[in-house]
């Protein structure tokens, strides 16, 4: 960029990024300046991602005005139809957002989460531009798009209206599970990244008690010989999976596993230097839950022990 540019344009039509306005390019509350409209930027300096044009110590310069990533929120967006139900084709409209996706800028937000970009890719990952918002397609058990997950730059999580709550499933997954046949269940998208990046087959549920039926319906697709449900260390998150492990147990060997002490979930553990052996150390040491049949008559189970 030329140095008269710098000179001219910074004073007075510049602007700051604020954490209300982050940067447009690498998603940042700070460091990085706009120009154009606060919804519509026009250019930005950026001082994570580089371009082909340097500012000296200020960043890299990118022309957006051309990109239809970056047109207003306030503009009237074309919302895909589901000509079946009459409803929002969540399925195209993830396709669009996964298409809107900047290499460099999953990059960074890759290294921000202590992800891969290939395992966010796997999760269908998008860039929602009139939301501003990372985006991930949430499922049925079927693999039907049902709702689309927002990610804000600040770490919000929002969901686009009209949707569902669904699964978060990587592609690949049925072919992963002919060797395994062992499924671990997170929660979210980023911790379930997380468990890709480690090497296992994983899905994510959309919050510490949702998505019970999706799951009970995906295991009975699949026919797994086990599963691993990934608790939070908070008390919401050891409830949910209990609650979930007892759904899924009629259909599966069930186990529970919680990151060591003060490591909050899955991503956390990444990113604490978790290994594939740390976790299969940990499943091994974790007790199995199996489906127990009483009878009131006999006062025995199936299993062959005692019940009061």
């Amino acid at each position: 960029m030329e140095s008269s540019l710098q000179a001219g344009t910074l004073r007075g039509k510049w602007r700051r990024v604020t954490r209300r306005r982050p940067c447009p390019v690498c998603g940042k509350p700070d460091w990085c300046l706009y120009t154009g409209d606060d919804d519509a930027p026009t250019a930005a300096i950026c001082q994570r991602i580089e371009s082909p044009k340097q500012c000296g110590a200020g960043g890299w310069f990118h022309k957006l005005r051309d990109d239809d990533a970056w047109r207003p929120s306030r503009r009237m967006v074309h919302v895909p139809v589901d000509m079946t139900t009459g409803g929002i084709d969540f399925g195209r409209l993830a396709a669009r957002y996964a298409a809107a996706v900047r290499s460099e800028a999953l990059a960074a937000l890759a290294a921000e989460l202590g992800l891969t970009a290939g395992s966010l890719t796997r999760l269908g990952i998008g860039w929602a531009p009139e939301h501003r918002a990372w985006s991930f397609p949430m499922t049925n058990a079927a693999g039907r798009a049902v709702g689309i997950r927002l990610r804000l730059p600040n770490g919000r999580k929002l969901a686009v209206r009209g949707g569902k709550e669904g699964l978060f499933v990587p592609g690949g997954l049925s072919e992963e599970l002919r060797t395994t046949g062992r499924l671990l269940v997170c929660e979210g998208p980023t911790d379930t990244a997380a468990m890709l990046d480690l090497g296992f087959p994983a899905v994510g549920r959309p919050s510490c008690t949702g998505g019970v039926r999706l799951l009970v319906d995906l295991v009975r697709r699949l026919g797994l010989g086990e599963l691993v449900v990934i608790a939070d260390a908070d008390p919401p998150g050891q409830r949910g999976a209990a609650t979930l492990a007892a759904a899924l147990v009629l259909y599966a060997p069930v186990k529970i596993i919680t990151p060591p002490a003060r490591i909050k979930d899955a991503r956390a553990w990444k990113r604490a230097g978790a290994t594939a052996a740390d976790l299969l150390a940990a499943i091994a040491a974790a007790p199995v839950g199996r489906l127990r049949i009483t009878s009131r008559r006999t006062g025995s189970s199936r299993n062959g022990q005692r019940t009061r």
